[in-house]
């Protein structure tokens, strides 16, 4: 009668296996004869196939783990991109408040020289250098709008701001001799406007400035000082106004 023997045997790479047989009375005698060893032998074929599945598994795994990590860090890296267009758009839009305040104060002083026109008759130089002030400022300011944080576009701006609120002081000191255009209420209301925007002008310019010194921080710290270099994340610039032109705020007082 026929019989299946199973043979042990080395698998390179693979393990112990075993190899079925089928023999008849001329079988090997060595070969395995009982159910029992022919089971044993089939186990230890099996066992061997799973050795070789597990190392399969193993290395999908490691290349799982390699993606997984790139993955990552290309997420972060588009995380800390994006985060650079949001603080160039923050200062961007920090900006825009600065452009409305300044607008607003450049649209009062026509007016403001046109009141005291009737009264400082003989200070023409001093109106004269007030309007040619205020057009520099309007080209400084519309120099500025086009590049916010634009180092030139900021240090022309903010000279151009000095001198008109330096021409501005001038104004007022001239007119402390005239008590007429004190007591105007005309220049009066519009010398209280052009305060009250002057203040307004400093809390925007110190929003845009904190929002400038975020954007800077972030493309001066790793890993972003390597993504804004690639992509074009140029240094902004805060707009500086001299120390002794803030502090000398224009007089508003003609009462």
């Amino acid at each position: 009668m026929d019989t299946w023997d199973c043979v042990g045997t080395g698998v390179a790479g693979v393990g112990v296996g075993a190899v079925c047989a089928k023999s008849g009375p001329a079988a090997n005698p060595s070969a395995p004869t009982t159910d029992r060893e022919i089971l044993r032998n089939c186990m230890l074929l099996w066992r061997g196939i799973g050795a070789g599945g597990a190392g399969n598994r193993g290395m999908t795994m490691g290349l799982l783990v390699l993606l997984a990590v790139a993955v990552l860090i290309v997420v972060y890296f588009v995380s800390v991109y994006n985060g650079l267009v949001a603080g160039r758009n923050g200062f961007k839009n920090a900006f825009a408040q600065i452009d409305v305040q300044l607008t607003r104060r450049h649209d009062l002083i026509p007016n403001l020289v046109e009141t005291a026109k009737a009264y400082l008759a003989h200070e023409r130089e001093t109106l004269e250098a007030v309007i040619r002030a205020r057009q520099a400022a309007v080209d400084g300011l519309a120099g500025a709008k086009a590049s916010p944080g634009d180092g030139a576009a900021m240090q022309q701006l903010s000279g151009a701001e000095n001198a008109l609120t330096q021409s501005l002081g001038r104004l007022f000191a001239v007119s402390e001799s005239y008590p007429d255009l004190k007591a105007n209420q005309t220049m009066a209301q519009l010398s209280e406007e052009l305060s009250s925007t002057e203040n307004r002008v400093a809390f925007a310019r110190q929003a845009f400035n904190d929002a400038v010194m975020l954007y800077n921080n972030k493309r001066e710290m790793f890993p972003g000082s390597l993504i804004a270099g690639r992509y074009g994340f140029v240094a902004a610039e805060p707009l500086q106004l001299e120390k002794a032109a803030a502090r000398e705020a224009p007089k508003v007082s003609f009462a």
